[in-house]
């Protein structure tokens, strides 16, 4: 049996029609089938790829910790570098006041871990969340997805959970003193891109000041520099309370984290004891290349480049089938018609070499968010083809 074969004999599959794209190297923005086939990835693997595909310094720094060591001990009982040193690099990049890191391994499970640190701090039950929230598919974060198509099934799900309009100041009214966390996308991303006002997410905050709510800001897509900032709430002038944070920071290796006070984040040190635990969370293969991540997006000045390349997607996208852009830095939503009219272009797309997508809540878009160190010919390129593909359906 080939590979295709084998595939759909032994692996799960999630639908009846996967993309069977065969790929046998990747570098940068560029992915290779077994031919030699040439796709650009314009969406980095679902916002994972930020620093492109083996960014050489990825790759020496996962070469190091394997001369070291993998695997020691479930996480938090050995002190390891890898570990020690990404926790201080990411609370470098952040306020004061977040100053406590809890590596996991993906960010269903930086949400899990979000979502008990706000019940046990606040011993309150309640959470909110937004409509057409995506927060991962695991129990608890699909708990607080906000989109009843990807939860019906899988009901009963966590007790106590509240949906609001992301964007809404009014709705923020639904914050009261039994919340003990509302959990918002910085930039919604299944959703298709969808981005609110500075005015709301400073009414949000002040808010959850009063009523003694936490903030979890999950930024597992927007985070790591796809929007132009290190971290998309710098846009609003606000501060989360718990951060989440996963894709774009391994630089392609399985990583995650929820951050907080070192205060807050204290309440699982008893009752119970080891309130929270991971066996590979912060593996140290994975903290290494997370942290060479963050030394090539500050050292290489990705996040000043991030507007040019955006505005350069804007002038060329531009096609009667385009109805809008959005997006807030390199996370872009190309809107058609409807999915009819849009799925045959990203299908021809592929075909021609340039691999984008649609959302789980919005099919009537194109996801664009392509590796930040892709060049400006090489947006140039993808842009044509993209601009052939509408034409050529």
């Amino acid at each position: 049996m080939n590979n295709r074969q084998l595939f759909l004999s032994h692996l799960a599959q999630t639908t009846d029609f996967p993309l069977m794209i065969e790929i046998e190297k990747a570098e940068g923005i560029y992915m290779f089938g077994p031919e030699g086939k040439q796709y650009i990835d314009l969406i980095s693997g679902i916002g994972v790829s930020n620093v492109g595909h083996r960014h050489p310094k990825v790759l020496t720094a996962i070469q190091e910790q394997l001369d070291k060591y993998l695997h020691l001990m479930v996480y938090g009982e050995y002190v390891q570098s890898p570990q020690t040193l990404l926790a201080k690099a990411i609370c470098d990049t952040l306020p004061s006041h977040l100053d406590n890191v809890y590596l996991v391994n993906s960010g269903s499970e930086a949400v899990e871990g979000a979502l008990k640190l706000a019940k046990r701090y606040t011993n309150r039950r309640e959470i909110i969340s937004c409509v057409n929230a995506y927060h991962g598919s695991s129990h608890g974060s699909l708990s607080v997805g906000g989109n009843e198509i990807f939860k019906r099934a899988y009901r009963p799900l966590l007790p106590g959970i509240k949906n609001i309009a992301f964007g809404s100041v009014e709705e923020l009214s639904e914050i009261t003193q039994d919340t003990a966390a509302i959990i918002v996308e910085t930039v919604q991303g299944e959703a298709g891109i969808k981005v609110a006002s500075a005015a709301y997410f400073q009414a949000l905050r002040k808010r959850c000041d009063e009523t003694g709510t936490l903030l979890i800001l999950d930024e597992i897509q927007a985070g790591f520099g796809r929007t132009g900032k290190f971290w998309a709430f710098e846009h609003y002038g606000i501060q989360p309370d718990i951060l989440v944070c996963a894709k774009g920071m391994g630089g392609g290796m399985p990583i995650g984290a929820f951050i907080a006070n070192k205060d807050v984040m204290g309440v699982f040190k008893d009752n119970p004891l080891l309130g929270h635990i991971s066996t590979f969370g912060g593996h140290p293969v994975s903290a290494a290349a997370s942290l060479a991540t963050i030394k090539i997006i500050q050292e290489e000045n990705l996040l000043e480049t991030v507007e040019e390349k955006t505005d350069l997607f804007k002038k060329l996208l531009v096609h009667p089938k385009i109805k809008g852009i959005r997006n807030k830095g390199l996370m872009m939503a190309i809107e058609f018609e409807s999915f009819e009219v849009l799925k045959p272009i990203i299908d021809r797309a592929i075909e021609l070499g340039v691999i984008t997508d649609w959302f789980l809540f919005c099919d009537d878009s194109m996801r664009i968010a392509p590796p930040l160190v892709i060049t400006e010919s090489q947006i140039k390129e993808a842009c044509e083809i993209i601009i052939r593909s509408i034409n050529e359906v």
